[in-house]
């Protein structure tokens, strides 16, 4: 659909941009902070773990100070549940709470609002070593949690997301630290936890609106339009699945209460259907979520033809987020989009669709949550960084956004990733994303200086003519 005249951004529209606390924080063991499996995950040799991140822990003043600079509306960070209850159950730990109240109070003193993810792959270790969400205990343990941040930070904070990416979590399990077992009993294990964590998730909704009258409260998944390779048949029925596993089934149990048909037909295929207990699912129907937080970093494209065995996917890009499903789907290289550094391809276009198809599935408010350029920024004489591939990225995804908005999508706000540098989860701080370049290496924390990118004015621009100079 080709727009003669676009609608502007609304004028309450949330301009931000993200983070997560195990990949920026760092003082992973101060303050009484216990450990969660991301503290102890392995790390290739030539990649830093998330001991010191980027030390927002100790500069969370001047890192607010910048992002109001720039004019932030919101701020989407996440709260270490580690910080809060070290071992997951049991004792809160006050100085954990007083951090992320300083926090918070920081970011209002600068009219920025607090959108606070509760869990972001940071599982307390103490949870996981007791079979993690696989074990049934951790629904309470997590909803107990929840309460705490209500009764804490409710007063002041209006938006909340409960889980990131809980569908990357299910595709890619060594995020939820299952790194060992039989691929199978894993597959099980897996998908047993997403059951738990969709059902955590919806308590979870209720209790929210029970508890804070006025708070709004959504999931947060990675969604991705996927297409068929080619007009085959065969290739059109497994974008069909593919989309069906990887979003439908996350996003149609947190707002419709019930699974994906198609989803649930792939699980009993595979043996791995969960254990529903009696009134599991009264309990997704009963929690409703407010709007629908996503992240979106590129599309998907997938074949299914199988007929040739030995056929091998043609797919380059990054191999830790390939799923392929033998007889379901099969990832396909898209000859038609450009690529990062890091192997990802690059589809504006794919986020408008991405945006569209949601809306039209779910029909509640959107906020995009994590969207953007991983790339190896380079610090020129006198603090410059020139990320120019950055702000063309932005630009184009933020221009499909605004088209989107025109087609008629209820979209509230945008928070790319990230506002200041910080530890890829699989590549580390080379693996540049953020507005704010911080001054460091892999393994050299040098003087951890904060830099203003090129992006960084660029956005600041964006934000102030709210979307109108790109």
């Amino acid at each position: 659909m080709i727009r003669k005249e676009l609608k502007d951004f609304p004028d309450d529209f949330l301009w931000g941009a993200s983070t997560s606390a195990y990949q920026v924080e760092g003082a992973w063991d101060e303050d009484g902070k216990g450990l969660s499996v991301m503290d102890v995950g392995n790390h290739p040799e030539d990649v830093t773990d998330f001991k010191v991140a980027s030390d927002h822990y100790h500069n969370y003043k001047k890192d607010v100070a910048l992002m109001a600079e720039m004019g932030f509306k919101t701020y989407r960070f996440s709260i270490a549940w580690t910080r809060i209850i070290p071992e997951g159950t049991g004792e809160i730990n006050q100085k954990g709470i007083e951090f992320y109240s300083n926090l918070i109070d920081e970011l209002l003193k600068y009219d920025i609002e607090p959108l606070v993810t509760m869990y972001h792959f940071d599982l307390p270790l103490a949870l996981q070593k007791k079979g993690g969400w696989e074990n049934r205990e951790t629904v309470d343990a997590f909803v107990n949690y929840a309460e705490v941040l209500f009764d804490e930070f409710g007063d002041r904070v209006q938006y909340w997301l409960t889980i990131n990416e809980q569908n990357m979590m299910i595709l890619h399990g060594d995020a939820l630290g299952l790194l060992e077992g039989d691929p199978d009993n894993v597959k099980k294990g897996l998908y047993q936890s997403n059951h738990h964590m969709l059902v955590a998730q919806s308590m979870v909704f209720d209790l929210c609106h029970k508890k804070l009258e006025s708070a709004k409260i959504g999931p947060a998944p990675n969604i991705s339009t996927v297409y068929p390779a080619s007009s085959k048949p065969e290739d059109v029925l497994a974008a069909n699945n593919y989309s069906s596993i990887r979003n439908w089934l996350y996003l149609d149990a947190a707002v419709f209460g019930r699974y994906n048909a198609t989803a649930w037909s792939f699980m009993e295929e595979k043996g791995i259907i969960p254990e529903i207990k009696d009134g599991d699912m009264e309990i997704l129907k009963a929690g409703k979520p407010d709007f629908i937080a996503f992240n979106y970093y590129t599309s998907a494209s997938v074949e299914g033809d199988f007929k040739d065995e030995k056929k091998e996917s043609n797919y380059e890009g990054d191999q830790q987020v390939v799923d392929n499903e033998k007889g379901l789907y099969r990832r396909h290289q898209n000859e038609h989009l450009e690529k990062t550094e890091f192997g990802w391809e690059i589809d504006p276009i794919g986020f408008r669709t991405t945006l569209r198809e949601i809306y039209s599935r779910y029909n509640l408010p959107l906020i995009v949550t994590e969207n953007g350029l991983g790339a190896y920024d380079k610090l020129e004489e006198n603090d410059k960084i020139n990320d120019n591939y950055r702000i063309d990225y932005l630009k184009k995804h933020i221009k499909q956004a605004q088209l989107a908005i025109t087609d008629g999508v209820e979209l509230f706000g945008y928070c790319p990733w990230s506002a200041i540098d910080l530890v890829s989860t699989h590549q580390g701080i080379n693996k540049r994303y953020g507005f704010i370049y911080v001054n460091r290496d892999e393994f050299d924390l040098k003087d951890m200086r904060r830099i203003k990118k090129k992006s960084f004015h660029w956005y600041k621009d964006v934000i102030e003519s709210n979307g109108k100079h790109l």
